[in-house]
Formats: C-alpha cells, structure tokens, sequence
C-alpha cells in the first residue's frame, strides 16, 4: 500500500473537515510534527479521522494502538495504517 496514497488522504480530509486547504501549510513540510501540540487536531478530531480511515479504508483499528505513538503526527499515522492489513485506498 502507497505511503504517499495515505497521505494524501489524510491531508484531504484534514482540509475538508478542519483546515479548508490549509493542513500542508500547518504541517509545514514537517510530517512528524505533533498534531496535538500545534492545534491541527483535538481529540474528537481524532476519533473522526479514525473512524474515517476504517470506514474508507476497509481496516480495522484496534483501539489499544489508539496513542500519541502511533496518532500523533502525520508519519506515525500513515506508518501505521500503511501496516494494518486488508488496507485498501479509494478509487
């Protein structure tokens, strides 16, 4: 599975759903830039962005991963959903 293919979409669904167009920006070339600490997204917006890539992506994630670990910047989250398996990105 591509690693840039997720993290396209979860940059589209950064700016679709909190940042209108601005989530690269925010990032600022940085991709383990912590999402907490610099207000890209809370933690509701967490519990959405989760349930959208299980729900588009086909995956199941298990809650015990749910951590800074593996949540909390760019990287970590498309290093971990790249790795769940039966990953499959939309057409």
């Amino acid at each position: 599975m591509s690693a840039a293919g997720v993290r396209k979409l979860v940059v589209d669904w950064l700016d679709d759903n909190y940042h209108f167009g601005e989530a690269e920006a925010l990032i600022a070339g940085d991709d383990d830039r912590s999402f907490l600490r610099n207000g890209i997204l809370d933690s509701l917006g967490f519990v959405k962005l989760v349930l959208f890539l299980e729900s588009t992506c086909g995956v199941t994630i298990d809650r015990k991963d749910l951590s800074p670990a593996n949540f909390d910047s760019l990287l970590k989250i498309v290093t971990y959903v790249t790795r769940l398996p039966g990953l499959r990105l939309p057409a």
